[in-house]
């Protein structure tokens, strides 16, 4: 079976990208577009990976990683923020904030399946 990569994004064109370089590379690929929809669908699916973008409409990406380290049933998915906020810090604070991994956007679609690849322990 397929991994299972949900995406919490806003961004129409960010998600696009995400999905096709995923599904391309033999994810499943599941969305939400608001921190809200995110932490109902990551309860929901039980994802093996979220990808999470920290400005996000309703609960920002940090609110979202902290209520999924909460969830016992969700405590263990991997999380990694793909952000373009990436001021001093920020990388931190969302690693503290129960992040696994951090990237940059924009997406390099050269690296991006690489990047995910290195952060995941499943195959």
């Amino acid at each position: 079976m397929n991994p299972m990569v949900l995406v919490i994004e806003d961004n129409e064109q960010n998600l696009y990208l995400m999905r096709f370089l995923l599904e391309k590379n033999g994810f499943t690929v599941e969305e939400a577009k608001d921190g809200e929809k995110g932490l109902e669908r990551a309860r929901e699916l039980k994802p093996n990976l979220i990808l999470l973008d920290i400005q996000l409409p309703k609960m920002d990406g940090y609110a979202v990683a902290r209520e999924l380290r909460k969830n016992n049933e969700l405590a263990g998915t991997l999380i990694v923020a793909v952000t373009s906020y990436a001021m001093v810090g920020d990388r931190e604070r969302i690693l503290a904030a129960g992040a696994d991994g951090y990237i940059e956007k924009p997406i390099d679609p050269e690296k991006f399946i690489e990047q995910i690849k290195e952060l995941i322990r499943f195959e």
